[in-house]
């Protein structure tokens, strides 16, 4: 481990608060120190209060802030001599301590301060660092784990046996530095959780951790416990898409809410799952006390899909007496299953949430493995784990952020989604908490949008391999699919029916009727899987109901195309997948409608182009988003009693009405 202090970098932070900030974004920096909202940074700083008075204040990280990103606003004021008050009562509960903290901030805007400020307030050094590094978390986790930190470090760290993290693990911390520190002390180790690090410069409290940690990784190193090799997996040609599905849904039977399901692709990851032993090594508890809600993981054989979901059943059985409400059962539930065949599968609310149990667990692993190498990889008893994650604080903390997203641990599926109408159906189903697959032939489309909710997949839907390809990225990256959209299609261009050449009548047909039914047929048993049910939008066209002039392929191909949802609806229904159809007309802000081609139509009819726009009964103008939002509310509860029907959206029009 090296320090990645820049003293170039460093002299644009001046004060205290901002020193703070950059040594704690350095640690955030480095993955083996910090993940994902662990660890916590602290400062002391006095300041003059609107009296004029001076206060000694503790500003130390704030709820929800990630040390990678924090700025000083991410970090809480509160006011010291309280906290050292407190740490001397015999007798404080977390929810106390919680209000206690909140009600002595300087600062009501500033987020609620770390569970740990009163711990950092206790120990007497102006910069406290505090990360949950993997080395030593690794050494604590074994047999003899206090016997090793002991050789490593001597004298010169205090250390701590695991509590649970709040006012008596603050209170055990405070005791012990007090009676314990000298003038050799470097650091403090809490057993199973971190290290603690401090010093009068932020400077010196940062490269103390780089120091403290760097000696763990170089024992780790000395005992041959520290290269993990990783084994190749047996290659299986079975598809993911025939199993994933029927697993993710019933996971999210068991959870009582739609969820994503990851598999990962990590080598590592599938290295770890196809171990003999993983049974036994993964079952022993997460690294460290912070991760219990994250990682909690249930192994499971082959791909017996009704096996696991027995287990996962099982688990909510047995804790079901003790979680205070059904949220708090989901959010303590098992997110990570080990496969020998499969690999490692995450789950998760929300892609994000899956992808945040991934990163956390394959720091796992290498805990777990280099711990094996040092005898055992030994975790806290399950009465610890149990009561981490039963904590009132963790509790408190799941019972918040209000109501979820209509569409949250759902999937949909797009096609043609780099422009126009396709694209406004991406941004309105992302809008709604979907993680969405997006397909189109242009490659922008792989880059068309910046979150973890999206993937956009390069694809010819005339190509049969490539959409089962698709539908196989799409399976292995979410689990499943929930929502499909069918709007890809092209439009040929003006020709009368003598006029039309057969090349184009079959492209036409090949694209809009032809490559659909294809993606229905594919896509038909990872629907019927869906938790909350399948849902088909058919994009359709004006011309169905009310043909013009000129467009004798297109209005075919889309009538085709509507006959065909319409059957689907018929068969479907059974599955639980309804299948409805929209029919848009005079959508102006789409590729083939070029200010040209606009200004040459109003001509026509003698108008200018923004009558032209609104020629229709409303008087009003249909754009992308207008047709985008109503496919994503066809696919809302709203509309959960409809299939089989024919929508127009159209500003009303004489002839299809």
């Amino acid at each position: 481990m090296h320090s990645r202090w820049n003293e170039e970098e460093s002299l644009q932070f001046k004060t205290d608060l901002e020193l703070r900030v950059y040594t704690s974004q350095l640690l955030g920096r480095d993955p083996a120190l910090v993940l994902h909202g662990g660890g916590n940074t602290s400062v002391k700083i006095t300041e003059k209060n609107i009296l004029g008075e001076n206060e000694e204040l503790l500003y130390v990280k704030g709820s929800g802030w990630d040390l990678e990103f924090i700025e000083a606003p991410g970090f809480a004021p509160v006011r010291l001599n309280h906290l050292l008050k407190l740490a001397k009562l015999d007798v404080l509960s977390d929810p106390e301590m919680v209000n206690e903290l909140k009600t002595q901030m300087t600062n009501a805007s500033a987020p609620t301060p770390s569970v740990e400020a009163i711990l950092h307030a206790a120990l007497p050094y102006k910069y406290v660092d505090h990360t949950h590094a993997n080395a030593i978390v690794t050494i604590t986790n074994t047999e003899d784990g206090r016997k090793r930190i002991e050789e490593i470090y001597g004298d010169t760290v205090v250390i701590i046996d695991y509590i649970m993290p709040g006012f008596d693990l603050a209170k055990q911390c405070a005791k012990q530095f007090a009676s314990e520190a000298s003038a050799k002390t470097q650091g403090m180790i809490l057993m199973n959780h971190g290290i603690f690090t401090f010093g009068p410069t932020a400077r010196e409290a940062y490269e103390m951790m780089i120091t403290l940690v760097d000696k763990a990784e170089k024992y780790l190193i000395q005992q041959d416990a520290w290269k993990i090799t990783l084994s190749t997996p047996n290659k299986n040609s079975f598809s993911k898409r025939n199993i994933l599905p029927a697993l993710r849904k019933n996971v999210s039977k068991a959870a009582g809410t739609a969820m994503i399901l990851r598999c990962s692709e990590h080598e590592k990851a599938k290295s770890f799952s196809a171990k003999q032993n993983v049974s036994k090594i993964s079952q022993q508890g997460p690294a460290t006390p912070d991760h219990v809600i994250r990682t909690k993981q249930l192994p499971m054989i082959g791909t017996d899909v009704d096996a696991y979901t027995s287990a996962y059943k099982k688990y909510f059985e047995l804790n079901s007496a003790q979680a205070k409400d059904k949220k708090a059962m989901l959010d303590s539930a098992p997110r990570v299953i080990l496969d020998k065949t499969l690999g490692m599968l995450c789950v998760g609310k929300t892609i994000k949430d899956a992808c945040i149990v991934e990163d956390i667990y394959l720091h796992t692993i290498d805990i777990i493995q280099r711990a094996e190498k040092l005898g055992g990889y030994k975790a806290l008893p399950d009465q610890d784990i149990f009561d981490m994650e039963y904590w009132d604080l963790e509790q408190a903390k799941l019972k918040k952020g209000g109501k979820a997203p209509v569409f949250q641990g759902e999937v949909a599926l797009v096609t043609g989604a780099a422009s126009g109408i396709g694209k406004a159906c991406v941004s309105s189903l992302l809008a709604r908490g979907a993680a969405v697959v997006a397909l189109d032939i242009n490659p922008e489309i792989e880059s068309a949008f910046e979150t973890t909710s999206y993937l956009g997949l390069s694809c010819d839907i005339n190509s049969q391999t490539q959409i089962k390809q698709s539908l196989e990225q799409a399976v292995t990256h979410f689990g499943g699919i929930d929502m499909l959209v069918l709007n890809a299609g092209m439009f040929p261009g003006g020709f009368k029916i003598a006029e039309l050449e057969v090349d184009i009548w079959r492209k036409v047909m090949q694209v809009n009727v032809d490559a659909n039914q294809f993606i229905l047929k594919s896509a038909f048993h990872i629907l019927q899987h869906a938790p909350n049910g399948g849902r088909v939008v058919i994009m359709g066209s004006k011309n169905v109901p009310a043909p013009g002039p000129g467009a004798a392929a297109y209005s075919a191909s889309k009538a085709a195309l509507t006959q065909l949802a319409r059957i689907a609806s018929l068969e479907w229904g059974e599955h639980n997948i309804r299948v409805n159809t929209l029919h848009p007309d005079a959508v102006f802000d789409t590729g083939i409608w070029t200010d040209e081609v606009l200004q040459a139509r109003a001509a026509h009819y003698g108008i200018g182009v923004e009558q032209y726009k609104r020629k229709n009964i409303l008087k009003t103008e249909i754009t992308s988003h207008d047709v985008g939002e109503l496919t994503a509310e066809l696919c809302s509860p709203i509309f959960s009693k409809t299939t089989g029907a024919q929508i127009p959206i159209d500003g009303g029009n004489d002839r299809v009405i």
